[in-house]
């Protein structure tokens, strides 16, 4: 168990690994959430040709899937008893990026109650950022414990 976390709150977090792997989108990706605690969270992310485009570097839907998630999973550490929703996210790319591991590290920055904000930044295989972005997560009506994937 990480210092400093509680039995409940590893629970919560090893619940939301568990909703991510379920989530049919992460299907399609050879991706891994790992909750690092309390408004922190990191996607492990593997980059291939598969999802180039024309100019033969990842596609920009790539960089929004791992910063969203990973700000989004960073925010819902705080959450325990609904799902959040993605209200706005702001982008910037820096760099391109080719086949390789990437990791995009989610921090949540404010709010607890009803909005939250939380940025990520996406990190490449020789530790230089890629892209970053800030979202702004609402939360909805949908009980956690009613999704798939989802089980304290």
């Amino acid at each position: 168990m990480s210092e400093g976390v509680s039995a409940g709150e590893r629970a919560h977090f090893d619940a939301l690994e568990s909703l991510y792997a379920a989530a049919p989108i992460n299907r399609l990706f050879a991706s891994r959430l790992e909750v690092i605690g309390v408004g922190a969270a990191r996607i492990h992310f593997e980059v291939d040709d598969r999802v180039y485009h024309a100019a033969g570097a990842a596609h920009g839907t790539i960089y929004f899937k791992m910063l969203d998630d990973a700000a989004f999973y960073a925010a819902n550490t705080l959450v325990s008893d609904r799902f959040l929703l993605t209200t706005a996210f702001n982008l910037l790319l820096t760099r391109p990026v080719k086949a390789g591991p990437l990791v995009a590290e989610g921090r949540w920055v404010s709010g607890k109650r009803r909005v939250l904000v939380a940025d990520a930044r996406l990190i490449d295989a020789e530790g230089e950022e890629v892209a970053r972005g800030t979202g702004t997560f609402m939360r909805s009506h949908i009980p956690l414990s009613s999704l798939p994937g989802y089980a304290k």
